[in-house]
């Protein structure tokens, strides 16, 4: 598959391409979830568990489709928060954290793709928002302060990581104690077959750099995190089946939602 820089590279291009279409052009560059021709974003993003009301509160370049889960859903944000996205992508996350912690809070996105840092800047410049901070780096060194963040939150971002245990050690330690994370991403099921494990855009389709749950549970434990609970998508067969991305993925990969605790 090459080695993990030109794996980071071709990644991060691919994102790169989904940033400069924009929510008109959908993520069908091979961004996760990816649904071909037909693809509807609004549906799309109902699919994994966003609401009309979500869909309507944020800037329209913000949504893009990706995911493949609401991280949002599973945790309770208080007013006045410090929130991180790890792998903000456009900022859709983020302008709905921003929403719940109100103008007390702050809420801060990290990518490592240029082009949409500079996507998510514009939407939240444009609203007028003070009290986001959109962030380009990579989340295996977040630039961020030690202990100081209330929540973490990311979707289907983790699996892209070619260093999974070090993305742990770095959310753990911005973390403050008491800090929660919550994340949506996909997750082996069953062992991949070699084709998948070897094609460089499945890589970027969230499929072929994802973890077993066992793995995942293991990498949280060593870094420090209690009360890891990982729960399954009910409709997680057809959030995949509707990437249209062919080799039946849905019978080895699922869309987890993961829970953990400083």
């Amino acid at each position: 598959m090459g080695n993990k820089e030109e794996v980071r590279n071709f990644i991060r291009k691919n994102y790169a391409n989904v940033a400069l279409k924009g929510s008109n052009g959908g993520c069908c560059s091979g961004g996760c979830c990816c649904g071909g021709d037909s693809f509807d974003i609004n549906e799309a993003s109902a699919r994994i568990g966003y609401t009309e009301e979500n869909l309507s509160n944020i800037p329209a370049d913000a949504n893009m489709g990706l995911g493949c889960g609401n991280p949002l859903a599973i945790v309770s944000l208080k007013k006045g928060e410090t929130v991180l996205d790890l792998g903000s992508g456009g900022g859709f996350d983020c302008f709905l954290a921003r929403e719940q912690v109100g103008e007390q809070g702050y809420v801060i996105g990290v990518d490592m793709t240029p082009e949409m840092v500079s996507l998510a800047r514009k939407n939240a410049e444009e609203s007028g928002f003070t009290n986001i901070d959109f962030r380009l780096g990579e989340i295996e060194h977040l630039p961020v302060l030690n202990e100081s963040i209330d929540v973490i939150i990311s979707n289907c971002v983790i699996n892209l990581s070619l260093d999974k245990e070090q993305v742990f050690k770095e959310a753990f330690r911005v973390l403050k104690s008491g800090g929660r994370m919550s994340l949506s991403d996909i997750v082996i099921t069953s062992e991949l077959p070699q084709n998948v494990k070897e094609n460089l855009a499945l890589t970027a389709s969230c499929i072929s750099g994802a973890e077993s749950v066992e793995n995942l549970e293991s990498m949280l434990y060593k870094a420090g995190f209690q009360h890891v609970k990982m729960t399954p998508k009910l409709n997680s067969k057809e959030i995949i089946r509707n990437w249209n991305l062919g080799n039946h993925l849905e019978d080895f990969v699922a869309s987890y939602l993961i829970e953990a605790e400083k």
